[in-house]
């Protein structure tokens, strides 16, 4: 599969969920929550600014971020997604 990302916007696929929490308890497929983070698989070129320049992002292919619970995911070629724009990322985690 390829996907690149206009603008501003960046690709992220959903690290794996906790099958436990954090006191031993296993999780149901459906009790587990969405994980918020995931790995950056594609970025756009950079933000378009009002005099016409490029400017870069900060977030590149690897990386691995914090995002909403809520971000709407896409199914392309049977792979769950995300599609944002980097201001809608909360953090790169290091």
């Amino acid at each position: 599969m390829k996907i690149r990302p206009l603008h501003d916007r960046v690709v992220i696929k959903r690290v794996e969920a906790e099958a436990k929490t954090a006191s031993g308890i296993l999780l149901a497929g459906s009790a587990a929550e969405k994980p918020d983070m995931g790995e950056v698989v594609a970025v756009g070129a950079g933000k378009v600014l009002e005099n016409g320049s490029v400017q870069a992002l900060t977030v590149k292919v690897g990386d691995k971020v914090l995002l909403g619970k809520y971000a709407q995911s896409v199914k392309i070629d049977g792979e769950e997604l995300i599609v944002v724009r980097e201001e809608e990322i909360f953090a790169i985690v290091e």
